[in-house]
């Protein structure tokens, strides 16, 4: 017997993260999320999400034991942004179980339905502005920082369900010693060019990291406007995200592309955290947790590229190049062995192209899936 649960209380969400802590035990490349990030992006009075939109958890239960987990998502500023009436699901987890997965993909689609959506998209845990992405190839490395992972089993629950391909995203590798050298010699030649047209690259500045962020969100906004699912961050929610990854970034990864003091473009790269994270047991940072995540911080080896965008008007220009070569430049500097530049979509010709470039690796690809209801 087979029973959904909506999730109502603080152990119940409790519950919901902890699932996939046992149902990937034993397999080397889970990285668990830490419990107090995912609690407080879970939790409708903490996460700025939810004044806009509304998600409802639900735990699948077998003989009283938890097999699986979903999140239905309703969000009308991504349906008025996109001009579409779609309702989404996310922190889909399943037990290898066919009915299992029926049962859960049947409730979040009766109350995306509910809510008058006409189709139902994911996995999209809440939106595009946070993990998105089934994992369709590349099961032989854990994943890097904000990036999700799961069996290889789920593709066959999804496709059996009757969901069919919406997009892929893409996940390039780039070893720092195998990177074409190319943009980073060419680096002097092309930021003078990009001067003589007013355009310089500097360091994102830490010390003023408010005004700073308040800089790029107008940019994000823009750049990614015509992406698939793209929806633009509110001021809350950008404010909350730009709050976490302050802890984690590093300056010489963040560059910036500036005209006239306006910014026109910026790269984000931030330390692959999930090489400690691994090690963290079930998420907790207590009791040890902390320590590892504060002192394994100096041991990181690897980036996650999570970001890079130019305004519409100020491509082709070799900012793009600019920005990787600097990129590339401080991570050799700082003995960095490579970066993840995630993700990417399979559509984006010229982003893509640009990483192919510089001996970029396609090696892993996620999915987003669609279907009707």
């Amino acid at each position: 017997m087979i029973n959904i649960i909506p999730v109502t209380t603080k152990k119940q969400r409790a519950e919901f993260i902890d699932f996939p802590h046992d149902l990937y035990m034993g397999d080397p490349n889970y990285v668990p999320e830490l419990f107090v990030a995912q609690d407080d992006l879970l939790n409708p009075n903490k996460h700025p999400f939810y004044l806009h939109s509304s998600a409802q958890l639900f735990l699948a239960y077998k003989d009283n034991k938890i097999v699986g987990r979903i999140a239905a998502i309703w969000n009308p500023h991504h349906n008025e942004f996109n001009k579409v009436n779609e309702g989404q699901f996310g922190f889909f987890d399943c037990i290898n179980d066919q009915e299992v997965a029926n049962k859960l993909f049947d409730t979040a689609k009766a109350w995306v339905k509910e809510k008058g959506g006409d189709k139902i998209v994911g996995p999209i845990n809440l939106s595009t502005n946070e993990t998105c992405g089934l994992l369709i190839e590349g099961f032989d490395r854990p994943p890097v920082a904000m990036m999700t992972y799961n069996y290889p089993y789920y593709m066959d629950l999804i496709d059996n369900y009757g969901f069919t391909k919406q997009v892929d995203l893409r996940a390039y590798e780039i070893l720092t010693e195998n990177a074409n050298t190319r943009s980073v010699l060419l680096l002097d030649k092309l930021e003078e060019r990009l001067k003589r047209s007013g355009i310089i690259l500097r360091l994102i500045d830490l010390k003023n990291f408010k005004s700073e962020a308040e800089k790029i969100k107008k940019v994000y906004n823009k750049a990614w406007d015509k992406n698939l699912g793209f929806v633009p961050m509110t001021d809350e929610e950008f404010a909350y995200i730009a709050k976490d990854l302050k802890m984690i970034v590093d300056q010489n990864y963040c560059i910036i592309a500036e005209k006239d003091n306006e910014i026109v473009g910026f790269a984000v790269g931030i330390p692959n955290i999930n090489e400690i994270q691994i090690k963290i047991k079930r998420g907790r940072l207590l009791p040890t947790g902390i320590f590892k995540l504060l002192f394994g911080r100096k041991k990181i080896k690897t980036l996650r590229v999570m970001m890079l965008g130019v305004l519409e008007e100020y491509r082709k220009l070799g900012i793009e190049a600019c920005l990787y070569g600097r990129i590339i430049k401080n991570a050799k500097q700082h003995g960095i062995k490579g970066a993840e530049c995630s993700w990417m979509l399979d559509h984006n010709y010229m982003m893509n192209h640009a990483i192919e470039q510089i001996n970029g690796n396609l090696y892993k690809r996620y999915r987003i899936y669609e279907k009707l209801i």
